[in-house]
């Protein structure tokens, strides 16, 4: 089946010797049905002319950013919503930094930031570029931002080195971006639950106990499944956090409520329960404001746990069920015991003792237990590309 028909494809070509090669590629787009608009670089321009791009791809090239006549035609902002899909290729280190760093002074970083779908690099530069301490740090901020990188591979460069740092070829291109069509494809077709953040308990009208849960978590995990295709309903305990558009977000407060909700929304295919539910709730709520006393005892009872109910549902439940754990010791022991006692298929475990990651921060490390035993650690790095590296295991499980 051929994913790449009818596609919308922005070409962005910047300037490097490897951008012969995006002749290559936009001639195998256009074979495979896709179309095709290229952005050209000032510097491009020194190693592909506009006519062998136009003679490709039957299409116009853009280049100036305050070109009125483009302006009127297609704007910047237009350009970038037309696709489907962004390729920048070759992505040089300048237009890396250009981007990791939020600088739009051309047509083509301009595109890139203002546009709102997937973007692809496949970078092309002298191995000792690559390598530098100021590209990796670029390379990192990009993969946080969310854009997919296609290479680079090793061999022999035009400067006569030999290295990492050579563009992937045309034909490894094409195949990667026809699996992110693929994929998308497949996805399309699932329908996921997320919930996420913390809960509120209430005492009374004005008083609740709850936890530190920032729900950011959860709301990354969300925003990936919903960039991949999934048709993604995100149960959100108090949070102030942001869904990505396209997000189907339902707001409660209490984990019965949470419960309620995710009922709702089953059947689904794919449930996620990264929320920190509280594992108790008032016995007696007080409708009234409770007075201030000396001294306030609290009977607390146990809360309903939504991940075990769910996932021993008789006709409702998921075929992939991925609980949270957040533990401060034994984190293999206890991880390996919720996995069988809820008897899901996977639980994602954190260890919330280390300041550096978890609640309240920008950054996590988790490791992912499967029923059948297998684990894998995912390294410390942004919770989004966190997100992003569970959501391409729930992918490749279901392909």
């Amino acid at each position: 089946m051929n994913f790449l028909d009818k596609k919308k494809i922005l070409l962005i070509i910047c300037g490097g010797i490897a951008a012969y090669k995006s002749l290559e590629i936009i001639r195998l787009l256009k074979k495979r049905g896709a179309d095709v608009k290229t952005v050209l670089t000032k510097n491009a321009n020194k190693f592909v002319t506009p006519l062998s791009i136009v003679s490709l791809s039957q299409e116009k090239v853009y280049s100036d950013l305050f070109d009125y006549k483009n302006e009127a035609e297609m704007d910047h902002i237009s350009l970038s919503r037309w696709s489907d899909l962004i390729l920048v290729a070759p992505a040089t280190a300048n237009t890396m930094s250009k981007l990791s760093h939020g600088l739009a002074d051309d047509l083509a970083s301009t595109v890139a930031l203002a546009s709102n779908k997937q973007v692809f690099l496949a970078p092309a530069m002298n191995v000792r570029m690559w390598e530098h301490k100021s590209n990796k740090e670029n390379i990192q901020k990009l993969k946080n931002f969310g854009y997919k990188f296609i290479g680079p591979i090793i061999g022999d460069m035009a400067c006569g080195e030999y290295g990492e740092g050579k563009m992937s070829e045309p034909n490894e291109i094409l195949n990667q971006i026809e699996q992110y069509f693929q994929n998308l494809k497949n996805s399309k077709k699932m329908k996921a639950i997320v919930t996420a953040g913390p809960t509120q308990e209430f005492l009374d009208p004005v008083r609740y106990i709850t936890n530190r849960s920032s729900g950011k978590q959860g709301y990354e995990i969300a925003n990936s499944l919903n960039k991949n295709g999934f048709s993604t309903t995100l149960i959100s305990g108090p949070s102030h956090e942001k869904a990505d558009e396209g997000v189907n977000v339902i707001k409660v407060k209490t984990a019965n409520e949470m419960y309620k909700e995710t009922l709702n929304n089953l059947p689904a295919d794919i449930a996620i329960f990264s929320a920190a539910v509280g594992d108790w709730k008032i016995k007696n709520y007080s409708k009234d404001k409770i007075k201030k006393n000396n001294n306030l005892l609290l009977e607390l009872e146990k809360n309903i746990d939504i991940l075990n109910n769910i996932s021993n549902h008789n006709s409702l439940r998921p075929k992939l069920v991925i609980g949270f754990a957040a533990e401060t010791n034994d984190i293999e022991f206890n991880s390996q015991k919720k996995l069988t006692e809820k008897k899901c298929d996977w639980i994602i475990a954190n260890d919330v003792s280390d300041t550096s990651i978890g609640f309240e921060s920008d950054e996590n490390s988790v490791t992912i237990f499967y029923k059948d035993k297998n684990k894998d650690k995912i390294e410390k790095a942004s919770k989004t590309v966190i997100a992003n590296k569970i959501v391409e295991k729930i992918i490749n499980q279901f392909n």
